[in-house]
């Protein structure tokens, strides 16, 4: 088992890391819309915290010498629902077919009030 670290997103802000490699697999945990260079929240709404949650994922799976190509699944908690097409839309630039594998959901709360946040699984 590897931790997974890169200064490109955001630290782990609690007793886990950003992501863990193990048997070929990458398990990133999920990545909320925070700027890694100010360690704040994206401004905007839904559409640009879709943007900078994966594009943080992004930058956890290429310190695993992976790309977004690479994720089989990804899971995206939303504040809300009814966010789901923008989010979507967002979320369609960063994935090409086939694409992975995908749960969406909404919940009560998000850490920080964020609208949404990304995990990810990749294969090497």
């Amino acid at each position: 088992m590897k931790s997974i670290h890169t200064n490109n997103a955001p630290a782990a802000i609690g007793p886990y890391s950003q992501a863990i490699e193990v048997n070929g697999f990458v398990f990133a945990s999920g990545q909320i819309p925070i700027d890694p260079s100010t360690g704040n929240i994206v401004e905007g709404g839904i559409k640009e915290q879709t943007r900078q949650a994966l594009t943080n994922a992004s930058k956890i799976m290429e310190e695993a010498g992976l790309t977004l190509a690479n994720v089989i699944k990804t899971t995206v908690f939303m504040a809300d629902m009814s966010d789901f097409a923008a989010m979507n839309e967002v979320y369609a630039t960063f994935f090409k077919e086939p694409y992975p594998a995908r749960s969406a959901v909404a919940v009560k709360t998000l850490p920080k009030n964020v609208l949404v946040e990304v995990e990810c699984i990749a294969a090497k």
